[in-house]
C-alpha cells in the first residue's frame, strides 16, 4: 500500500520534466500510479469481500500512540477503486484535453497526481491523525488545482473559499478526533470500532465536531457554498474531485465512523437533516441555472446531501444503499462532467440556451451522456435505478424518520430527474429559434474515459450482484437483521419500484413545466449563500480594521503592558485555584550568604531602572542586572553558564548603546503620573508571580533529576564538560534549531535596516568608501566611493587619509606631501581626529589577537572546560567590536573583511551536516572520532562534536558581525552623510529651514 501512495507523489514531483518534455502526453505516463493501484485493488477483492482486512502500521509519535496505520476493508476497497480507477481515467482524458502549449501545465499535473495519491492515502488509513494529515492535503491541492488559471479573480476567489470552508471544517474535525482519542485511549479506527467510547458528553461534542469537518468537505448545507464556485477549475478537475474523490471524502468520513456513532445522540438529527435540506435545495436551484458546469454542480450537491443521509441514518440496509450509491454517483457523475468539458471544447461554450443540435453533430458523444444521464434519473436498467430501489427500499422499513426522510428521497429523486432532462435537453436537443451550433468533432481518444465509466454504470445495472458480496461486507458491520436486503436490479412489484415511477414522473412534469418553473424559483430565492459569504467576508474585514485600529495603538509599553497582564490573569487564577504551595517545601533563600547579597545588588539595579530618565544610564541598569545573573552562576557553580552571561550581555549592552547614539538622550514618552503609577505595580506583580511559579515548579518535582545520569554518560566517555556534552550530543537537535533560529532573527534584523540600499543611489556601502590609510585596497564592501568624495589618483590612494566629511584629514600628509605616519590600527587614521583615541587603538591592537586566541581555545576546550562555540563566537565577535569601536567601520571592514552571511551560511551547513551525519547512530558524540598526537601538544582527539561547535561558533561570529556592521556601520554611514550635507551647505551658502536627515527623518540644526 504504502509503495502505491508513495510512487503517486514521487511521479508527481518528475510532473514538470515529463511535461516538458512529452507536453500533454505526459498524462499517459502520470496515469500508471493510479493504473497500478487500481490493478492491485481488484487483486484484494474476495479477500475484502470476504471480510478480511490487509493492514500495515509504522510507530510515527509511539509517547503519544500516534502511528501511520494502514487498512484495506470493503469500504476502503470501494474508495480505493473509485479514487485510482477514475483517477486513471481523468489523467487519460487530459491528455486529450489539453494542448502541448497550455500555460502552468506542469504544476497542474503534479498538483492532479498528488491529489490522487493523497485520496488514496486518506481512505487507507487507519488513524486519525494519519487521516487528517492527507484530509488536509487533498485541501491544499484542490485549493490549487481550482485556482489553476490564477490569472482570473473568479479562480482565485473560489480557491480561496474552498480552502476557508474546509479548512476550518478541518480544524473543527481534528479538535474532535483528538477528544474521541482520548476517550478511546487509541486513535486506531479499527480499535475506535471496534471497541466505541461511551457515549458521554465529550463524545457528543466530539462527534458533532468530527460531521462539521465530514459535511464542509462534502459541500453539505450550510457548507454548499463552495462546490459550485469550485467549478471554476478545468473539467477534469470537477470530474475527479468533485464527482468521484474530494467530495466523496465527507460521505466516506460518515460511513466509516456510524457503525460506532450513529446512535449517539445528535449524530441521526444533524446527518438527516442536513442532508434532506441539501438534497432539496440545490436540486430545486439546478432547475433554474443555465451553465452545463453548474447544473451538474448543483446536482452533485443535491446527491451528496442524499449520500449524507443515507450514510449517516444507521442501519444495515441503509449503509448497504450508500455504499452502492456512492458507486453509482462516481459512475454517472464524472462521465457527465467529461462529456461537458467535450461540448465546450467542441462547440466554446456551455451555456444551454446557445447550444442547439450538438447530439446530431456529437452522435457518439449524446450517447454517452444519455447512458450517464439514465443513471443519474435512476431509470432501469442502469446502476443508478439500482441504487435507488435499494435506498427507497432501506428507508421504507426503517423507523419514522426514515420513513420522513423517504418523502424528502422522494421529491429530490423528482429533482434529479427534472435537472438530468434539462442538462440533456440543453446540452444536445435542438431548441426552437436557436440555429445549430457548429461544433468540431473529437477524437476516439477524447471521448473514451466518459464512454468507459458510463458503460460501466451500464453493465452494472443488471450486474449489480457481483458488488453485493463487497458491499455487504461493509453493511454487515451493523446489525444485520433477520431479512437483509441484497443488490438485485429486480426486486419485484412493491412499493420502492411504484416511489421510483412517481419520481420518474414527479420529474418529467417538473421538466415539461421548465419555463414556469424558473420563473417561480426565480422570485422565490434566498440570497445566494456565495452573496451571504461575501457579506460575512466583507463584515470580519470591517470588524478586524476596527479591532486593530483599537488593539494596535503603536505604544511598545501598551504591548508589553497588555502581554504581562494577561500572563498575569491566568498564572494567578492557576495558582488561586490549585494551591500548589500548600504542599511545597518552605523556600530556602541562599546556599551562601553571597547570594543573597549578588541578588540584592540585581533586584536593586533593576528597580533602579525605573526611576531613570536617561536612555544610557537604563541601558548600564539593565547590563547590571545581566551581570548580576552571571554572578549567581559563578557563586553557583555553573562556569559555562556564567561565561555565556557575561558575553551576551557584553554584546547586547553594545549593540544598545550603537542603536541609541542616534535616539534622544532621555526618554521623550509623555507618561501621565497615574499612568505610571499603573506601570510600576504591573512590573513588579509580573516579576513576583514569575518568581513565585518558578519556585512552584522547582518544588513540584517528583521524579528524581535527569542531571546524575547525563554526568555519570559524560563520565563514561572520559569527559567533564557536561553542559558542552548535552549541547552538542544529548541535544544537537535543539541547538542546531536553536541556531538557526538565531540566525534567522538577524539575517531578519539587519535586512530591515538595509532596506532602503538601492534607494540611497551609488552611495557607499556599511562598510564605507574610503581606502584606508594604511595602504590597502577598499575593503570588500567598501568598494564604491561616495559622490561628495574628491577624486583622488590611483596613485596617491595609499597616502591619503578622510575625515568623516568627506575632506582629507588636518596634519595627516596627502598627496605628495610625503608618507603617512602608521598607526596602530589598519584604518585608524580614516577617523576625525576628535573620533580617534590613542589608547583605545593600542589597546584594541594589543588585546585583538589575544582574543581571538582565546575564543579558539574556549572553542576547542569545551569538551573538559568552560567554553564552546558559542561562547566562542561571541568571544570572537568582542574582538571584531573592539576593532570597530576604536577604528571606526572601516577598520572593522579590515579586520573582517569577508560578507557576514558567508559565516553565518558556512556555519548552519557546518552544524546541521554534522548533526544529519549523528543519525546514523542516534547520536553526534558517537558518530566519528578522530585520536591523534602531536610533537608539542600531545595526544589529542577530533571529532564530530568539535564539527559541531566550529559550525555552531562561524555561525554566531557571522551573526554578531551582521548586526555590528547593521546596527554600527550603517549608523556611521548615516552621520558621515549628515555631516557631508551640512559641509556641503555651508560651502554653498546658507538655506533656509532645517535639513532632514537621511533615511531617519531627523531634523539636523
Amino acid at each position: 500500500m504504502t509503495a502505491f501512495i508513495a510512487a503517486h507523489f514521487v511521479l508527481a514531483a518528475f510532473a514538470r520534466p515529463l511535461v516538458g518534455r512529452l507536453g500533454a502526453r505526459a498524462f499517459l505516463v502520470l496515469a500508471l500510479p493510479p493504473a497500478a493501484t487500481t490493478c492491485w485493488a481488484f487483486t484484494r477483492w474476495d479477500a475484502a469481500a470476504s471480510g478480511s482486512a490487509t493492514d500495515w502500521t509504522w510507530a510515527w509519535l509511539p509517547a503519544y500512540d500516534v502511528s501511520v496505520s494502514l487498512r484495506l476493508d470493503a469500504l476502503a476497497e470501494l474508495m480505493v477503486l473509485l479514487a485510482a480507477g477514475v483517477g486513471t481515467l481523468v489523467l487519460l482524458y487530459c491528455a486529450s484535453y489539453f494542448s502541448d502549449t497550455t500555460p502552468r501545465l506542469a504544476g497542474f499535473a503534479g498538483n492532479l497526481l498528488a491529489f490522487a495519491g493523497a485520496m488514496l492515502a486518506l481512505v487507507l488509513s487507519d488513524d486519525l491523525i494519519t487521516l487528517y494529515v492527507f484530509w488536509e492535503l487533498t485541501t491544499v491541492f484542490s485549493y490549487l488545482l481550482i485556482g489553476y488559471d490564477s490569472e482570473q479573480r473568479h479562480s482565485r476567489r473560489s480557491a480561496l473559499q474552498a480552502l476557508t470552508v474546509t479548512t476550518l471544517g478541518g480544524l473543527a474535525m481534528l479538535i474532535g478526533f483528538l477528544i474521541v482519542g482520548r476517550q478511546a485511549g487509541t486513535y486506531r479506527i479499527s480499535a475506535i470500532l471496534a471497541d466505541p467510547p461511551p457515549a458521554g458528553t465529550a463524545v457528543q461534542v466530539a462527534v458533532l465536531l468530527i460531521l462539521c469537518g465530514a459535511l464542509s468537505k462534502s459541500a453539505v448545507w450550510p457548507f454548499s457554498l463552495w462546490l459550485p464556485n469550485a467549478m471554476a477549475a478545468p473539467t477534469p478537475v470537477s470530474a475527479y474531485l468533485h464527482a468521484a474523490a474530494m467530495v466523496k471524502a465527507g460521505v466516506y468520513l460518515v460511513a466509516r465512523l456510524a457503525p460506532a456513532f450513529a446512535d449517539v445522540p445528535g449524530w441521526r438529527p444533524v446527518v438527516m437533516v442536513l442532508g434532506a435540506a441539501t438534497m432539496l435545495l440545490a436540486g430545486w436551484r439546478a432547475l433554474r441555472l443555465h451553465d452545463l458546469k453548474i447544473v451538474l454542480a448543483y446536482g452533485t450537491v443535491s446527491q451528496l446531501g442524499f449520500l449524507t443521509l443515507l450514510a449517516g441514518v444507521g442501519n444495515r440496509d441503509a449503509a448497504l444503499a450508500a455504499a452502492v450509491m456512492i458507486l453509482a454517483h462516481a459512475l454517472f457523475k464524472a462521465p457527465l462532467f467529461l462529456v461537458t468539458g467535450i461540448v465546450d471544447h467542441a462547440a466554446g461554450t456551455r451555456d444551454l440556451r446557445r447550444l442547439s443540435g450538438v447530439g446530431r453533430a456529437l452522435p457518439h458523444v449524446c450517447a454517452v451522456a444519455v447512458l450517464a444521464g439514465l443513471s443519474m434519473a435512476a431509470l432501469p436498467p442502469l446502476l443508478g435505478f439500482a441504487a435507488k430501489e435499494s435506498a427507497f427500499e432501506a428507508l421504507l422499513h426503517g423507523d419514522t424518520a426514515d420513513r420522513w426522510a423517504l418523502g424528502i428521497t422522494v421529491a429530490g429523486s423528482a429533482l434529479t430527474v427534472a435537472y438530468t432532462a434539462r442538462f440533456l435537453w440543453g446540452a444536445f436537443l435542438r431548441k426552437a429559434g436557436v440555429p445549430d451550433t457548429p461544433v468540431h468533432r473529437v477524437g476516439p481518444a477524447f471521448l473514451a474515459a466518459p464512454a468507459v465509466l458510463a458503460l460501466c454504470g451500464l453493465v452494472l445495472g443488471p450486474g449489480v450482484g457481483w458488488t453485493d458480496r463487497l458491499l455487504s461486507a461493509y453493511a454487515d458491520t451493523f446489525p444485520v437483521p433477520a431479512h437483509p436486503y441484497h443488490l438485485a436490479l429486480w426486486h419485484g412489484w412493491g412499493t420502492a419500484l411504484l416511489l421510483s415511477a412517481a419520481a420518474t414522473a414527479g420529474g418529467a412534469v417538473l421538466f415539461a413545466a421548465r419555463g414556469g418553473v424558473a420563473r417561480f424559483s426565480r422570485r422565490v430565492a434566498w440570497p445566494t449563500a456565495d452573496a451571504v459569504f461575501g457579506h460575512l467576508l466583507l463584515g470580519l474585514e470591517r470588524l478586524s480594521l476596527q479591532v486593530t485600529g483599537f488593539v494596535q495603538r503603536g505604544s511598545l509599553s501598551v504591548y508589553l503592558a497588555t502581554t504581562l497582564l494577561v500572563m498575569l490573569a491566568g498564572q494567578l487564577s492557576v495558582l488561586i485555584a490549585d494551591q500548589p504551595w500548600r504542599n511545597a517545601p518552605a523556600p530556602r533563600l541562599w546556599d551562601v550568604p553571597l547570594q543573597g547579597a549578588v541578588a540584592a545588588l540585581t533586584c536593586a539595579a533593576a528597580l533602579l531602572c525605573l526611576t531613570v530618565r536617561r536612555r544610557m544610564k537604563a541601558v548600564v541598569l539593565a547590563g547590571l542586572t545581566g551581570y548580576g545573573t552571571a554572578l549567581l552562576f559563578v557563586v553557583q557553580g555553573g562556569p559555562d553558564l556564567a561565561l555565556t552571561q557575561f558575553c551576551v550581555e557584553t554584546v547586547s549592552m553594545i549593540v544598545f548603546v550603537l542603536v541609541l547614539r542616534r535616539m534622544p538622550v532621555h526618554f521623550q514618552e509623555s507618561v501621565s503620573s497615574w499612568r505610571r503609577a499603573v506601570r510600576v505595580p504591573v512590573a513588579l506583580a509580573a516579576a513576583a508571580t514569575l518568581g513565585v511559579v518558578v519556585w512552584v515548579a522547582a518544588a513540584a518535582r517528583t521524579a528524581p533529576p535527569a542531571g546524575a545520569a547525563m554526568v555519570e554518560e559524560t563520565a563514561h566517555h572520559g569527559l567533564k564538560d557536561v553542559v558542552a556534552t548535552i549541547l552538542v550530543d544529548l541535544r544537537a537537535w535543539d541547538t542546531m534549531g536553536e541556531s538557526a533560529v538565531l540566525a534567522a532573527a538577524a539575517i531578519g534584523v539587519t535586512s530591515l535596516l538595509y532596506l532602503h540600499r538601492r534607494a540611497e543611489g551609488p552611495a557607499a556601502p556599511a562598510d564605507g568608501p574610503a581606502t584606508p590609510a594604511e595602504g590597502r585596497a577598499a575593503p570588500a564592501e567598501g568598494r564604491a566611493a561616495p559622490a561628495d568624495r574628491p577624486a583622488v589618483p590611483a596613485g596617491e590612494r595609499r597616502r591619503t587619509a578622510w575625515s568623516v566629511t568627506g575632506e582629507p584629514l588636518a596634519g595627516v600628509p596627502h598627496g605628495d606631501e610625503g608618507a603617512p605616519e602608521r598607526g596602530w590600527l589598519a584604518a585608524g587614521a580614516t577617523l576625525a581626529p576628535e573620533h580617534r583615541s590613542v589608547v583605545f587603538e593600542v589597546i584594541a591592537r594589543l588585546l585583538f589577537h589575544p582574543i581571538l586566541v582565546l575564543s579558539v581555545y574556549l572553542l576547542f576546550c569545551a569538551e573538559n572546560m568552560p567554553g564552546g562555540g558559542f561562547v566562542g563566537g561571541l568571544v570572537a565577535g568582542l574582538a571584531l567590536i573592539t576593532r570597530y569601536l576604536a577604528g571606526g567601520r572601516f577598520e572593522l571592514a579590515e579586520a573582517a573583511p569577508l560578507q557576514p552571511g558567508l559565516f553565518t551560511g558556512l556555519g548552519l551547513f557546518l552544524s546541521t551536516g554534522v548533526a544529519l551525519l549523528g543519525l546514523r547512530d542516534g547520536t553526534v558524540l558517537h558518530a566519528w572520532t578522530y585520536h591523534g598526537h602531536l610533537p608539542v601538544f600531545g595526544d589529542f582527539e577530533f571529532g564530530t562534536p568539535v564539527l559541531f561547535d566550529c559550525g555552531v561558533y562561524l555561525l554566531v561570529l557571522g551573526v554578531v558581525l551582521d548586526i555590528v556592521r547593521a546596527l554600527g556601520a550603517k549608523i556611521d554611514r548615516q552621520i558621515e552623510r549628515v555631516a557631508a550635507e551640512k559641509a556641503a551647505a555651508r560651502r554653498t551658502g546658507p538655506q533656509t529651514g532645517p535639513q532632514t536627515g537621511p533615511q531617519t527623518g531627523e531634523a539636523t540644526p
